[in-house]
C-alpha cells in the first residue's frame, strides 16, 4: 500500500533507512514452507514426537519375543561322609528348560505394541500439524515484528519533521514556543517507541529461531507471510471425525483396550517344561529326565493391574470424548471465524487508508497555519493505530486459516507437515 505523503523527499530517506536496516540482517528467514520443511529435522519437538513413535516400534518388536530357554548343569553325591566320600557316587543331570506362555500372551502383547505404535504416529500426525500452525504464527509475529519496526521509525522521522516544521513556525512568529516544546516531547515518544519495537523484534526472532530448531539465529524475514491473509480461501467441508487429535485420542483408546488383554493374560500360569540326561559315575550309565511345572494362582492373579488397565481405558474414553467435543466445536467455529477475519482485515485496511488521507490533509492545513499542532499530532496517532489494527487484523485471519488447516490434519498455506 502507497501512502500519499511517501511522496515526499524525507519519506524517501526513510523508506532507504529501512531498506538498509533489512540488509544489513545476516541471517534472514527462509520463506515459510522452505522453514517449514528445514524444521522437520532441526526442531526438538518433531523429533520428539519421531523418538517416541522409534520408542513404541522397539516396544513392539521386543512384544514378539518368546521367552529363552534354560540350560542347567546339576551334581548330586560329588562328595559326603561313608560311602559317598569322594565322587565315584555322583550325579550329572544336564538339562534343558523352556517356559510355554498359555493363555495368548504373546499375541496379545503383540497386539498392544502395534496398538501403541499406531498411537505415536497418530500423536505424531497431530503434533506435525500443531507445530506447522506454531511456526506460521511465529513466522507472523515475526513479520509483524519487522514491520512495526519500520512504522516506529517512520514515525520518528515524521516527527522530527513535525517537529522542524513547529520550529520553524515558531520562529517566524506563527506559533508559540510551547508548540515546539510539545513537538520535542512527540520525537522523543516516537524514540521510545522505535526502542520497544526493536526490543520485541529481537524477541520474536528470538522465540522463531528456538522453535525452527535454527542453527544461527534468525533476523529478518525473506518472504512475507502476512501477505496470505489476502488470499481468498475455498474452504471444503469439515469432518470433525478426521482431526488428528480426534483420530489420535482414538488411537490411544484403542491401545489402551489392548492393555487391559496383556493383564488379562498374565493371569494365566504358564508352564515349565523341562528335559535332561543324567549320568551316574558309579556304572558309568545314563537315563533321561523329564519334568513339568506351573505356579499355582493362589495368591497373585494380576488383579490390581486388570483394575489400573481398566481405569487407564476410562481415562482414554473421556480423552476420546473431549476430543470429539472440541473437534466439533473447533469445526463450527472454525469456518466462522476465517469469515470474521475477512470482513475485520477489509475494514481494518479501509481505516488506515482513511486515516492515511487524513493525516495529509492535516498536515497540509498544518504547514499553512490554517491547522493547530495537536490536530496533527492526533492525526499521525490515528494513523499509528490504524496501521497497528491492520496488522492485528492480518495476523488475526492468519491465526484463523492455520487453526482451519489444523483441523483439516494439514500445515497452513498449502504445505505438508
Amino acid at each position: 500500500m502507497t501512502s500519499p505523503y511517501r511522496r515526499w523527499p524525507l519519506c524517501a530517506v526513510m523508506a532507504g533507512v529501512a531498506l538498509s536496516a533489512g540488509a544489513a540482517s545476516a541471517d534472514p528467514a527462509p520463506p515459510y514452507p522452505e522453514l517449514l520443511r528445514q524444521a522437520q529435522t532441526t526442531s526438538p519437538r518433531l523429533a520428539e514426537a519421531r523418538a517416541e513413535i522409534a520408542r513404541a516400534t522397539g516396544l513392539a518388536h521386543q512384544a514378539g519375543a518368546r521367552p529363552n530357554p534354560t540350560l542347567g548343569v546339576e551334581i548330586e553325591n560329588f562328595s559326603g561322609s561313608g560311602p559317598y566320600k569322594g565322587s565315584s557316587l555322583a550325579e550329572t543331570t544336564a538339562s534343558l528348560e523352556q517356559t510355554v506362555e498359555l493363555g495368548g500372551k504373546r499375541g496379545a502383547r503383540v497386539e498392544a505394541g502395534r496398538a501403541e505404535v499406531e498411537a505415536a504416529r497418530r500423536r505424531a500426525a497431530e503434533a506435525g500439524v500443531v507445530f506447522a500452525q506454531d511456526l506460521a504464527a511465529a513466522y507472523a509475529q515475526a513479520e509483524a515484528a519487522e514491520r512495526r519496526v519500520q512504522f516506529a521509525t517512520e514515525a520518528l522521522a515524521l516527527a522530527e519533521e513535525d517537529a522542524r516544521v513547529a520550529t520553524a513556525l515558531v520562529e517566524a512568529g506563527r506559533e508559540a514556543d510551547l508548540r515546539r516544546v510539545q513537538a520535542m516531547a512527540a520525537v522523543q515518544g516516537a524514540r521510545a517507541g522505535l526502542d520497544e519495537a526493536r526490543a520485541a523484534r529481537a524477541t520474536a526472532f528470538g522465540a522463531l529461531t528456538v522453535l525452527a530448531g535454527a542453527p544461527t539465529p534468525l533476523s529478518s524475514i525473506s518472504t512475507s507471510l502476512l501477505a496470505q491473509a489476502d488470499r481468498k480461501l475455498t474452504i471444503s467441508p469439515l469432518d470433525p471425525l478426521a482431526s488428528p487429535g480426534y483420530l489420535a485420542a482414538q488411537a490411544e483408546r484403542e491401545a489402551a483396550a489392548r492393555r487391559i488383554r496383556v493383564e488379562r493374560t498374565r493371569a494365566t500360569p504358564d508352564l515349565s517344561i523341562s528335559l535332561g540326561v543324567r549320568r551316574f559315575q558309579e556304572d558309568d550309565t545314563t537315563a533321561m529326565v523329564a519334568g513339568v511345572s506351573a505356579p499355582f494362582p493362589l495368591f497373585d492373579r494380576n488383579r490390581g493391574n486388570i483394575g489400573a488397565a481398566q481405569a487407564e481405558l476410562g481415562a482414554a474414553e473421556a480423552r476420546l470424548e473431549a476430543a470429539r467435543l472440541d473437534a466439533e466445536a473447533g469445526a463450527r467455529a472454525g469456518v466462522a471465524r476465517v469469515a470474521a477475519t475477512d470482513s475485520r482485515l477489509v475494514a481494518a485496511r479501509e481505516g488506515e487508508r482513511t486515516a492515511e488521507e487524513a493525516y495529509r490533509l492535516t498536515r497540509i492545513g498544518y504547514e499553512g497555519g490554517k491547522l493547530a499542532l495537536v490536530e496533527l499530532l492526533g492525526a499521525r496517532r490515528a494513523l499509528a493505530d490504524a496501521r497497528a489494527q491492520t496488522l492485528d487484523a492480518a495476523l488475526e485471519r492468519l491465526s484463523a486459516q492455520a487453526a482451519l488447516a489444523r483441523l483439516q490434519g494439514r500445515a497452513p498455506f498449502g504445505e505438508q507437515p
